[in-house]
């Protein structure tokens, strides 16, 4: 397998009116990029009332989570699995009624802006304007398999502004929940025997945690100017219609959980979200979201894929971890064996 980490290529051409940067062919244009900077920088607490979330809820995964696969609305008219859809969403829908209407679940996140700057694969934080303050460092992983044609091997620092620019970027990070007191009301339902209705609570929670993270995403867009006109349907919004992400940490491509640590630090989401991480850095209340958001109008999802050694060994240590303990948290990526020795 040709790779791609160790034929990474940087070449920055600098002029009097061009910045151009060119990773494994992916450029970027970084002298005319759009560089929005948001109204604020600094963080954010939010306790949305759970009604302001509803028109961002997206109900396909609700179904998937029963194995009832199809898309909504569709899914209620299938001529196969229509029936049990239909009758699925109405016991939601009750349910629904009785959370909002009694206040029984909590939404709470903490969100923020940070002046920002690409330094190689990884993204830099300051805590001021100039970037002469470093705050923290977020590291991110670049894919390696090989592509054919000239398709780029891509990172999410791509979408940052590197510092060589001469630009400051800013990136945001965001952690929500919508399961806060979920666990008095299941144990609820459950000592009436209705392990039904815990069950549901427990989905429609998760709906809500999804339904806060696009809300605030929406805001997000607004506070950096480019989203207050996007005149987006709620259709439009599940479809990701807008510009930017919201990539997460353990997803396909920032897949290193580890960079929660960073983001819930910034933060400071157990004081401010009431989320807190565990051992494994699973969220808790389980019906959380957490991750970055980046505003370049090229940043799109992927998935970072299976890396080699060499890179993971770099990554570990430009996080100062130990390479086992890399290797650890990196186990379904690594493109290779293991030979234990922790070297």
């Amino acid at each position: 397998m040709r790779n791609a980490f160790s034929r990474h290529l940087r070449l920055i051409v600098e002029n009097a009116t061009e910045v151009i940067s060119i990773r494994e062919n992916f450029i970027l244009d970084w002298a005319a990029a759009d560089l929005p900077v948001p109204s604020f920088t600094g963080v954010r607490v939010e306790q949305p009332p759970l009604a302001d979330l509803l028109p961002f809820v997206d109900w396909s995964p609700f179904f998937h989570a029963w194995e009832l696969r199809g898309r909504y609305p569709q899914i209620l008219d299938d001529p196969a699995i229509g029936e049990r859809a239909r009758e699925l969403f109405a016991d939601a829908q009750a349910l629904l009624s009785e959370i909002v209407d009694g206040k029984l679940l909590a939404a709470r996140g903490a969100w923020g802006f940070f002046p920002a700057n690409a330094v190689g694969d990884d993204v830099e934080l300051y805590s001021d304007a100039k970037g002469e303050h470093l705050l923290a460092t977020l590291h991110t992983l670049r894919q390696q398999q090989e592509k054919s044609g000239d398709a780029p091997y891509e990172a999410l620092a791509d979408f940052v502004a590197p510092r060589t620019s001469g630009r400051r970027d800013h990136v945001g990070l965001f952690a929500v929940a919508a399961g806060h007191d979920l666990p008095e009301l299941c144990t609820r339902f459950e000592k009436d025997h209705d392990d039904y209705r815990s069950i549901l609570a427990k989905a429609l929670a998760d709906r809500f945690a999804e339904a806060f993270a696009e809300w605030l995403h929406k805001r997000a867009r607004e506070e950096w100017g480019f989203g207050r006109d996007e005149g987006l349907s709620s259709d439009d919004l599940i479809r990701e219609r807008y510009r930017g992400i919201r990539p997460a940490p353990g997803y396909p491509a920032c897949p290193d959980h580890t960079e929660k640590r960073t983001l819930f630090s910034l933060l400071d989401a157990p004081a401010n979200a009431g989320i807190t991480l565990t051992e494994s850095l699973a969220m808790f209340p389980a019906a959380s979201v957490s991750g970055l958001l980046l505003a370049h109008p090229e940043a799109h999802y992927f998935a970072v894929g299976r890396l080699g050694k060499d890179q993971v060994a770099d990554y570990a240590r430009r996080k100062g971890m130990a390479l086992h303990e890399a290797e650890r948290w990196l186990a379904p990526n690594l493109g290779y064996e293991v030979d234990g020795t922790g070297s």
